[in-house]
């Protein structure tokens, strides 16, 4: 269950900034520079009781909401062309405006999001921060308030190339020893870029440029499928041009 916005904002007053959330999710922003003091309040507030994070997830926030997709053909309109053209900045969440998520601000580019449960008093909160250099996205590690949070953490080092200062053992955990670069980052090659095949005059696996040619997602037209007609189906006629 949700608890209270205000219960919150009271307890971490001027420390956090409600986020819409369409789903009706309570989230939360901080800055980077007061996330662990943030963090250890939400643990141990007697009216919040924190005591688990149940995840630790990458964003990457690049061309969000302000480009088409990246295709030979992309256009102004089509379907779910991922532009928002409408953004509301001003929606109000628990009395506290909303924050739009602008991808072409420094510092706005990559983000962490923690999912938060109080066990004690059933009720589940998102904290979101933005790591403020886009070059080298790094906050400070969590694994200290929540131990949790270790192979969380790396799974958003190996996946986004998010670094965490103070992580005990901070190194790959998914990809292979050889990988290379970050596959959840927006302007990672979709083929990749390297590929691993076996070498039998080595006798070893070998690890080399991709060799295959780049994908390019290009938006499917939608087309009239007679598959469907209505003097197949007994459905009413005349609605096809």
């Amino acid at each position: 269950m949700s608890m209270d916005a205000a219960v919150v904002l009271r307890a971490l007053p001027d420390r956090l900034i409600a986020v819409a959330n369409p789903a009706g999710e309570l989230t939360f922003e901080v800055s980077s520079a007061q996330l662990l003091e943030v963090a250890t309040a939400l643990r141990d507030h007697a009216e919040l009781k924190f005591e688990m994070c149940m995840d630790v997830c990458g964003v990457d926030y690049l061309s969000h909401g302000v480009a088409e997709w990246k295709t030979e053909e992309a256009t102004a309109s089509g379907f779910s062309r991922g532009v928002n053209r409408e953004a509301d900045t001003n929606d109000p969440v628990a009395g506290v405006a909303g924050v739009a998520v602008d991808a072409t601000t420094p510092g706005r580019r990559f983000a962490v999001v923690y999912h938060l449960l109080s066990v004690s008093l059933n009720h589940r909160l998102r904290l979101k921060v933005f790591c403020p250099d886009d070059a080298q996205p790094m906050l400070d590690s969590v694994v200290g308030i929540w131990a949790s949070a270790d192979w969380f953490e790396r799974e958003a080092f190996d996946l986004f190339g998010i670094m965490f200062r103070g992580h005990p053992d901070l190194r790959r955990l998914l990809t292979d020893y050889g990988f290379i670069g970050h596959p959840f980052r927006k302007d990672f090659p979709i083929s990749g870029n390297v590929e691993v095949r076996y070498d039998p005059e080595k006798g070893r696996v070998v690890y080399q440029p991709v060799s295959i040619e780049p994908r390019v997602l290009v938006p499917k037209v939608i087309r009239h499928d007679n598959r469907y007609d209505p003097a197949l189906t007994n459905g009413p006629q005349g609605t096809h041009g």
